[in-house]
């Protein structure tokens, strides 16, 4: 992509970071898969790689959001998602829990439901942690460390460890194989959009402003420096996606083509400008400050898509200035959804096609509703009873 943006150099310190970074994170990271990991200790990495035929897929749920007693259809709509898609990775695209938990043994069965479908069906899996995460850590312990900590314990677990004296946890960068050359052919970005606005700033409150997180700015330059140390490494631009929990402005912008009016006017201007589809049936809702990181995305040109969740009954996409911006729905059934009897109808996921003989290699992306999958859509809660920890997680 030409953005007619002057790209600035990365300094020499500044790219041996990255680059140190770059191989903590890359395809030295996916060195093979082993079953037989001590109990508690991490797993080696799977490899991702491009199928013979020069296929990839991902899958996107959002907001799977519950306690130790999962809603069942969570758990059957991501079987039949997988059993469907066939993916080659999945990510859990924040608020992977709720706040209900009580114990650490509620945490780890909470997460033990929702990694299992792709465990089971040995499929390399992330999360990215979402503003309720952490919601319970003031009784469980359970911070996003050691949440982390116990997610890498899992044999397809993709997560790359968090970077000493950045902002977030487990920010990733996780590199595909070609079926071609072995060589990196796309790139997954993963990072954590943090959890909520800080109280004051210089004194200073934000009633008035939505008081979500943003994505801070040591983590754009984190994405910029790794961008660049990549392409220096590999000699071209690693073409890729981004995954992050909350919504950026620039979403909200593109729904409606403008920055300060909200009309049904300007956003039928925006349905043919970028090519919107999709639905919208709550606010965006992003963090007071506008992080930068778009403008990061227009200067390198490397992402060509960044997706969300949070906002569970948001389905949209568009393509905003060259790069796609969109939500996947809400997965999880114990959450919140649309109001009344249609609480359920937007239960979904988000599919992501990739092909290395594809100009660009991403062709597109599409959903996969509960709705169409034969799953109650009843709006009630259906929980189960909380299943036990493998031997390797306990």
């Amino acid at each position: 992509m030409n953005t007619g943006i002057h790209q600035a150099k990365l300094s020499r310190r500044a790219a041996l970071a990255a680059a140190g970074t770059l191989g903590a994170l890359g395809l030295t990271v996916a060195s093979g898969v082993a079953s037989n990991a001590a109990p508690g200790t991490k797993a080696p990495k799977p490899t991702l790689a491009f199928r013979p035929d020069g296929r990839f897929k991902v899958v996107q749920f959002n907001d799977t959001q519950d306690d130790e007693q999962t809603d069942r259809r969570t758990i059957e709509l991501m079987d039949k998602t997988l059993e469907a898609e066939q993916p080659d990775f999945v990510v859990i695209n924040g608020d992977v829990i709720n706040g209900d938990c009580n114990t650490e043994l509620d945490v780890k069965q909470a997460l033990n439901h929702v990694v299992q479908p792709m465990e089971s069906r040995k499929i390399p899996w992330a999360i990215t942690f979402g503003n309720h995460d952490e919601d319970s850590v003031s009784r469980t312990g359970m911070s996003e460390a050691r949440m982390l900590q116990f997610l890498q314990t899992y044999e397809f677990n993709v997560n790359g460890d968090s970077t000493d004296g950045l902002t977030g946890t487990s920010n990733s960068l996780l590199l595909v194989q070609s079926a071609k050359t072995k060589a990196p052919a796309f790139g997954l970005w993963l990072i954590d959009t943090g959890r909520y606005a800080p109280d004051t700033i210089d004194g200073q409150d934000f009633q008035g402003y939505p008081d979500w997180d943003w994505v801070r700015m040591d983590q754009v330059t984190w994405y910029r420096n790794m961008s660049i140390a990549t392409e220096q490494k590999y000699g071209k631009k690693i073409p890729s996606l981004m995954w992050g929990h909350i919504a950026l402005h620039e979403h909200r912008n593109m729904w409606f083509a403008s920055l300060d009016s909200r009309t049904d006017a300007d956003h039928a201007r925006a349905l043919t400008r970028h090519s919107i589809v999709g639905e919208r049936n709550e606010d965006e809702c992003p963090g007071p400050i506008n992080s930068g990181l778009f403008s990061a995305f227009l200067e390198r040109g490397d992402v060509k898509g960044y997706f969300v969740g949070h906002d569970h009954v948001n389905t949209y996409v568009g393509n905003y200035y060259g790069v796609q911006l969109g939500y996947a729905p809400g997965t999880g059934f114990g959450a919140y959804g649309l109001s009344g009897a249609e609480r359920n109808r937007l239960r979904g996921a988000r599919v992501f096609d990739l092909d290395e003989n594809h100009p660009g290699i991403y062709k597109d992306t599409r959903l996969v509703l509960a709705k169409d999958l034969g799953i109650d859509l009843t709006a009630n809660d259906q929980p189960i009873v909380p299943q036990p920890l493998n031997p390797a997680q306990l």
